[in-house]
C-alpha cells in the first residue's frame, strides 16, 4: 500500500503553533509521515524538533533541506539529533534546491548541483555511521572526526531529490529514498526507470529505495476556489522559480506549455499563465476539487507502480482553515 505522506508550508503559516498543530492533526488523521521544507521561511530544523515533542507515532523528515546553508557534517548532526528526538522517527532529505534560493538568498555560488548533492550525502551517511569521517571530494575535503555522541540507530535514511534523469539516477545510487516535486503521472514514470539504473549502477535493489511524490492538493466545499488555488501554485513554480520546474515539465513532453507558463509569469500575467495550468494540466498535475473530486484524482496518483508515498502538499496561496480542510477531506 502507497503511504500517504503531508507536506506542511513552513513559512506560510501564520505561527509556528499553527505548523505544528498540524502536524499533530496529520497524526490525528493517520498519515504516516510529515515533511518540513525550508527555504527563507521558517528553519525546518526548530519546526521538525517542536513536532517530535508534541507527537508519538508519524514520521519527520525534510523535504528538503538543501546542501549548501549547512555543511555536510551539519547536516549529519542535525539527523543524528533529530533521530534521538524523534524516537527513532527521522527522515533527511537533501538536494540542491535552485539558483534563486541559493544565490539570491545564501549568496553562495550554485556550481556543480550534481557533485555536491553525491558528496553531501556520502558524508552523511558517514557522519552517521558512528565511524571517523575521511573524505576526499571535490568540494568537501574531511578527516579525523567523528560524532563525540553515540550515532543513532537506526541511522535515519537519507534520501535525495532531483528533477533531471541524471539527478534522480545518483538518487538511486547513492541515497536511500528519492523526493520527486511538480510531475506529471506519465513523466514520473519515465524518472522510475532513471531510478532504477542508478539503484543498478550503485548495484543496490531498487526496491530498497522509498520513492515519495509531492502532488499539490486541495479539497473544498468550494471546488472552484480550490482548483484556482493549486493552478496558482503550479504557475508559480513553472513560472516564478527560475528554469528548474519550467525544464522538468518540457522534459515530460509539455514543451510549448512550460514555456509559454514561464514566459507569461515573467512578463506579469500571472492570471493567463494560471488559466493555461488549468486548462492543460488538470488532469496530469495536481488533485484539486470537491473532496470527491480531488479524492478521486489523488487516487490516480496512488496507484502508481513504483511510487511509495504521496505526499499532499498544499497550494502556498492556503489558508490554515484551507489546509485543514484539506488534510481532512484526503486522509488515509
Amino acid at each position: 500500500m502507497t503511504d500517504r505522506d503531508v507536506f506542511l508550508p513552513v513559512g506560510a503559516q501564520p505561527t509556528l503553533e499553527d505548523l505544528v498543530d498540524q502536524a499533530v492533526t496529520a497524526e490525528e488523521l493517520g498519515y504516516d509521515r510529515v515533511w518540513f521544507p525550508e527555504t527563507w521561511g521558517r528553519d525546518a530544523v526548530t519546526a521538525m524538533a517542536t513536532t517530535a515533542e508534541r507527537t508519538d507515532e508519524i514520521g519527520i523528515g525534510t523535504s528538503i533541506a538543501n546542501i549548501y546553508s549547512r555543511s555536510p557534517a551539519l547536516l549529519g548532526q542535525t539527523a543524528a539529533t533529530l533521530q534521538e528526538a524523534s524516537d527513532g522517527r527521522f527522515r533527511l532529505g537533501v538536494g540542491p534546491s535552485g539558483p534563486i534560493v541559493i544565490e539570491n538568498w545564501h549568496g553562495m555560488d550554485f556550481g556543480n548541483p550534481l557533485r555536491r548533492t553525491r558528496e553531501t550525502v556520502e558524508i552523511v551517511q558517514q557522519v552517521l555511521s558512528g565511524q571517523t569521517v575521511s573524505y576526499d571530494g571535490e568540494y568537501f575535503s574531511l578527516d579525523g572526526f567523528r560524532l563525540r555522541c553515540d550515532p543513532p540507530e537506526p541511522a535515519p535514511p537519507v534520501d535525495a531529490a532531483g528533477l533531471g534523469p541524471k539527478a534522480v539516477e545518483l538518487a538511486g545510487r547513492f541515497a536511500d529514498g528519492w523526493h520527486a516535486v511538480n510531475y506529471t503521472r506519465d513523466g514520473l514514470r519515465e524518472r522510475l526507470e532513471d531510478l532504477r539504473r542508478g539503484a543498478e549502477l550503485g548495484d543496490r535493489d531498487p526496491n530498497d529505495l522509498r520513492v515519495t511524490l509531492a502532488v499539490g492538493c486541495c479539497a473544498l466545499a468550494d471546488g472552484e476556489r480550490a482548483r484556482e488555488l493549486v493552478a496558482q501554485h503550479t504557475a508559480f513554480y513553472i513560472g516564478g522559480m527560475g528554469t528548474f520546474y519550467r525544464d522538468n515539465l518540457a522534459r515530460q513532453g509539455y514543451e510549448e506549455v512550460a514555456h509559454e507558463i514561464h514566459d507569461l509569469w515573467q512578463e506579469g500575467d500571472k492570471d493567463r499563465a494560471t488559466t493555461i495550468v488549468r486548462e492543460e494540466l488538470r488532469d496530469q498535475m495536481g488533485a484539486a476539487g470537491t473532496p470527491a473530486e480531488a479524492r478521486e484524482q489523488l487516487q490516480q496518483f496512488l496507484d502508481i507502480d513504483g511510487l511509495d508515498a504521496v505526499n499532499v502538499s498544499f497550494p502556498r496561496g492556503a489558508e490554515p482553515d484551507e489546509i485543514h480542510e484539506t488534510m481532512t477531506a484526503l486522509a488515509p
